[in-house]
């Protein structure tokens, strides 16, 4: 379950009001929902490498590895890379899928693995190993066990013979948050609960981490948000509390 952004935005300003500190409008409000929401996601990838570390409890519920992946598997998705036989560089090259098999406009994050004809898995080698691999018989790329090379946001694949069905599997960027509003007759702001148009602009778009992020979406807003109305005090009590809840999930 995602975290409802009128919720987190409502909630802030209730804080900040709370003793008339200040006020957050909400295209402050979005810019900065925005860079948290990629914070807390990439802190994702760093907690799971430090938890598969740590030995852990046969517990379903409790096992950190698997709650931590439970998140990152809302971002998980795949799609057909494209070859580019027209490139002018001496090796031609497949560009990365901007639109996932389920037909939506994604930016790619981080990648994942790449396979050939939806079964044969395509080893990733870095630039001296792919060129060099290449000069020996024995080690030599073939379409049963094909090798990549991922730079520029292109993959480059051996044999070159390969010029179809790679598939890419990656973790793909959040989409941006959106607290979208139209304007009262009082000239307040009405949050719009419609779901976000980019066409239009119009809609709103929730935070898409897990729900359990709330808390630590908050405070971490509210901790931009003494940047923006000047006020130390608050930056300094939710950094605080954004390092104790740190510390009490990695012990």
């Amino acid at each position: 379950m995602a975290i409802n952004v009128n919720t987190v935005y409502q909630t802030v300003l209730t804080i900040l009001n709370k003793e008339q500190r200040g006020y957050m409008t909400p295209d402050e409000f979005n810019n900065v929902a925005t860079q948290v929401q990629l914070e807390v996601f990439e802190k994702y990838f760093e907690d799971l490498n430090q938890q598969i570390r740590v030995p852990q409890t046969d517990m379903n519920y409790a096992d950190r590895v698997e709650n931590i992946d439970e998140k990152i598997a809302v971002f998980k998705t795949f799609g057909n890379a494209v070859y580019n036989a027209a490139a002018v560089t001496t090796d031609k090259y497949f560009t990365l899928p901007n639109t996932d098999a389920y037909g939506k406009s994604v930016t790619l994050y981080r990648i994942g693995e790449v396979t050939y004809k939806n079964e044969v898995l395509v080893q990733r080698l870095q630039r001296n190993d792919f060129y060099t691999s290449e000069k020996s018989k024995l080690t030599k790329a073939t379409e049963t066990f094909p090798t990549y090379l991922f730079e520029n946001n292109y993959l480059f694949v051996r044999p070159t013979t390969i010029q179809s069905d790679i598939e890419v599997e990656y973790v793909r960027k959040p989409v941006d948050v959106v607290w979208g509003f139209t304007v009262g007759s009082l000239g307040q702001y009405v949050y719009n609960t419609a779901v976000y148009n980019a066409a239009t602009n119009t809609g709103s778009q929730d935070f898409e981490l897990d729900i359990s992020e709330q808390t630590e979406v908050i405070l971490r807003i509210l901790m931009y948000s003494g940047i923006i109305i000047k006020d130390p005090q608050i930056v300094q009590a939710a950094a605080q509390q954004v390092q104790m809840d740190e510390i009490n999930k990695k012990s």
